[in-house]
């Protein structure tokens, strides 16, 4: 029996090719155990390259990093490769099998990864709460108490579990579940100590008593965009500059824009050839750039190119520290705007309860974004930026309406490039005797919101002149698969030109036959793949706004296609909108038209035609589905959409934008399930017919959608499951690899944009060999303790009951054997009524057998 155990043990890695990447918190001593405990049970071990080399992502399955700071995190998580902390391989030997990869990930979004919870005398809806958001943010839930548990969940110590661990003398810290919802609102985590038990401060200190100060000594160095201490190996002389191995084999950047005098560019220049790096002045050739500003032409080259770019705050932290990190780590770390965030001007700031770094972060931040700070608060002030609700500031902001809110909403809008609604109740939260100042500056820069705003893949401007061509032209033939079509960026507006500046350069199409294009980085292809489909993140937003603009170009449209019909056809643009016939309703006759046309026709040559008025933002993106008023008759559709769009009601396809679902009933359409995952308002499609009758806005909340015949008969009731969706935020499926075959009743696309939309991951099954995919299936319970009550793990696959399908069951099972997962073959419904009410919800009635779908036949 030992020696069976122990060849079991052997394989317990057999699939993983892993490589470790040293850090301050991952010694090289750390590094080879890790390696060789990994060896040892079968893993394969891939050394890193060398400096000019890559990581060898298409060979590798695992990468064990304590920190997220190592140059191709980025790239690995796009590969869907598993980056784990140390702790996730004792994990899996303690367990005899391996641990779920979410729960050890370095990836700062999971605030609770490393976080083992248990629950003590919680009602069970709240435990099921508290449990499902662990899961979520990447920690664990025990049932029982075991050495390995970091928090119980508690409101007295008289419960069993909680003498446990006094009594066992445990490391674990009990906490009241207000620290949970507080984590939870917020959505970062937060210092335990006010509300640890026996006596927590939030239950027995006044509001008026002082809460503790917090100092943030890491923010030192990334609280400026341009610091005034330069790092004190760059304030002495040339000849005792020390070696920074960060900028080995790397090809630096320094624009000219960043302001810095002759005598300190030399020294850095001094500093990276001594370590092994070069300096260039061409940025087609370097791998790294340093600069202030994103509207210049080399930002955009290096940020289409995926290099690395960022600020003189983030090159002083890779000399003081040398350590790698990434540039979007810290929001000043990344190069600024010259003009801010549009609209951002019109704010004028000021800061109360922060201190030390975090006050003076915060206040360059507000800066960097373009608004105006103020040391002193008046009544002119639109914005109190506060870690708590307890100062003289405080009370003057409540006495002259003045916004309050917390840095997260500075951070975010800066971040996301796009100013907050302050209707988010994550910015004007502020936990009880918690000072906010400890999370400060854990927001990174949203790269999607980069390209969207300031550069998009795929594109070369004018003015980046002849050399990019000629040093690119053959890199382009070599990631023609990556760049994706040509033209697929033409519908995002330029950020130069949102602003009103000039008009973007047409592209150029007399190289190659297609318009020239920075080269990207090399991607990860799966095998078998021949053309990889271009991302859609960053057009998502460029779509509502050329809808959008379509939509007010709709009357001009409109006069065109009349003016085609004129005798002569359309003279130098038509007529002029200035004219009294180019707001009519169609209804003069013809030949005064063409009277109009031809005396106007002289003017059309030289003075360029009006611009429409632009119709304001939408005040609701609404979701139609099962509505029959547009049944067949295209032209009443794109009339009656035209209107609702001159109500505010911007009329949306893709689900992922809708703010508001509309239907006459509950429908199991992949509209509608789909849209649920976003937790919109479900309102009925009385609301479209009564806007478009009264020709006036109606209030939504008067028409939310009501069928109770419905919910009894799907079993569910939409509130709750609207409530729930809100709680999900997409993510009820978040990491679940799901199976599903070709054929299956409704098309394998349907079914795939409903697992995506709740956050899983939907795989087309066809039987063919190899490896199953990693559990990530981040709303799975995962026990602990492999010895307590340790709940089974499911891989899906969603399927129909016909002959062929069938062929594919004994196939599924068996490429699930020696996972430790366990088969579960259902019908569609499982997935349509899960997602329906937005929680996982099993009956033995989805799941399909051989035996059963005979006798049924």
């Amino acid at each position: 029996m030992d020696g069976e155990e122990a060849a079991a043990q052997s394989l317990l890695f057999s699939q993983v090719h892993f490589v470790i990447v040293q850090s301050q918190s991952l010694k090289l001593s750390d590094a080879e155990a890790l390696a060789k405990l990994l060896i040892d049970n079968g893993a394969q071990e891939h050394s890193l390259p060398g400096p000019n080399g890559k990581m060898p992502l298409k060979e590798i399955t695992h990468i064990i990093s304590a920190t997220p700071d190592f140059v191709e995190y980025d790239a690995a998580t796009d590969a869907l490769k598993s980056v784990v902390k140390p702790e996730w391989v004792t994990a899996s030997v303690a367990k005899g099998r391996l641990a779920n990869p979410r729960s050890y990930s370095p990836d700062p979004r999971l605030y609770f990864s490393g976080l083992v919870l248990c629950c003590a005398d919680i009602p069970e809806g709240d435990k099921d709460a508290i449990m499902g958001g662990v899961l979520a943010t990447g920690g664990l839930y025990s049932s029982s108490v075991t050495k390995s548990v970091t928090h119980m969940v508690a409101l007295t110590m008289d419960h069993e579990k909680c003498q446990t661990v006094l009594k066992k003398d445990l490391k674990c810290k009990i906490v009241l579940p207000h620290w949970f919802d507080d984590c939870m609102r917020i959505g970062k985590r937060l210092d335990e100590d006010p509300y640890m038990l026996p006596d927590p401060d939030v239950l027995h200190l006044n509001s008026s008593d002082p809460i503790p100060e917090t100092k943030r000594i890491d923010l030192q160095g990334a609280s400026s965009t341009q610091p005034s201490d330069l790092p004190r190996f760059l304030d002495s002389n040339r000849s005792n500059t020390r070696r920074v191995d960060v900028f080995n084999a790397k090809k630096v950047m320094l624009c000219n824009d960043l302001n810095i005098g002759s005598h300190l560019r030399g020294t850095i220049e001094d500093l990276i050839n001594h370590s092994g790096g070069t300096v260039t002045s061409t940025v087609h050739r370097a791998d790294m750039l340093i600069c202030q500003y994103r509207e210049s032409p080399d930002y955009r080259i290096a940020s289409r190119a995926q290099k690395e770019v960022g600020n003189l705050a983030w090159l002083y932290y890779l000399i003081t520290y040398n350590s790698w990190v990434s540039p979007m780590k810290r929001l000043l770390y990344y190069p600024i705007s010259e003009r801010g965030l549009p609209g951002f001007n019109k704010f004028r700031i000021s800061l109360s309860n922060y201190n030390g770094e975090a006050r003076v972060y915060l206040e360059n931040l507000a800066i960097a974004a373009g608004g105006a700070f103020t040391r002193t608060m008046k009544e002119d002030n639109t914005h109190l930026i506060t870690a708590h609700q307890y100062s003289e500031k405080c009370d003057a902001a409540k006495e002259w309406n003045i916004n309050m809110v917390n840095h997260l909403w500075l951070e975010e809008s800066y971040a996301k490039w796009q100013i907050q609604t302050l209707s988010n109740p994550r910015y004007t939260y502020f936990p009880p005797r918690t000072n906010l100042s400890e999370v400060v500056g854990q927001t990174p820069i949203d790269r999607n919101a980069m390209e969207r705003y300031f550069f998009t893949p795929g594109t070369v401007d004018e003015s980046e002149g002849s050399e990019a061509r000629r040093l690119n032209a053959h890199a382009l033939q070599q990631h023609d698969q990556d760049s994706g079509p040509p033209g697929s960026s033409q519908d995002f507006v330029p950020y130069r030109t949102r602003l009103g500046g000039g008009t973007p350069s047409a592209p150029r199409s007399h190289v190659m036959n297609g318009p020239m294009r920075t080269p990207a980085t090399t991607r990860i292809v799966i095998d078998g793949k021949e053309n990889e489909t271009p991302s859609t993140t960053s057009s998502r937003g460029a779509k509502d706004r050329a809808a959008a603009k379509l939509h007010d170009q709709a009357a001009d449209i409109a006069l065109y296609e009349k003016e085609k019909k004129r005798i002569g056809g359309v003279i130098f643009g038509g007529r002029r909108q200035t004219s009294e016939d180019a707001v009519s309703n169609g209804s003069r006759k013809r030949s005064n038209s063409k009277e109009e046309v031809i005396a106007h026709a002289g003017h059309g040559r030289d003075k360029k035609r009006p611009k429409t008025n632009k119709l304001p933002p939408p005040a609701m993106r609404l979701l139609l589905t099962g509505y029959k008023g547009w049944e067949k008759n295209g032209k009443k559709e794109a009339e009656d959409k035209s209107r609702l769009r001159d109500l505010g009601v911007l009329v949306v396809q893709d689900p992922t934008h809708c703010t508001h679902l509309a239907s006459p009933s509950i429908v199991r359409t992949k509209k509608f399930v789909c849209a649920l995952a976003r937790a919109p308002m479900v309102i009925s499609t009385d609301f479209v017919d009564d806007c478009l009758a009264k020709e006036e806005w109606r209030e939504p909340e008067d028409y939310l959608l009501n069928d109770p015949a419905g919910e009894q008969r799907l079993g569910f009731k939409l509130s709750e499951a609207v409530s729930r969706a809100k709680n999900h935020r997409g993510q009820l499926l978040r990491g679940m690899p799901i199976y599903c075959t070709e054929t299956v009743k409704g098309g394998f696309d349907v079914y795939k944009a409903i697992i995506e939309a709740n956050g899983g991951k939907c795989l087309l099954y066809r039987a063919r060999a190899g490896s199953v995919a990693g559990s990530r299936a981040g709303g799975q319970d995962e026990d602990v303790d492999a010895m307590d009550t340790d709940e089974p793990e499911y891989l899906y696959l969603i399927t129909g009951n016909t002959p062929v399908e069938m062929a594919l069951w004994p196939k599924f099972r068996q490429m699930v054997q020696g996972t430790g997962k366990l088969p579960r073959i259902v019908q569609t419904d499982w997935l349509l009524n899960s997602a329906l009410r937005q929680e996982l919800h099993w009956e033995d009635v989805y799941e399909l057998k051989e035996d059963a779908v005979g006798n049924d036949q």
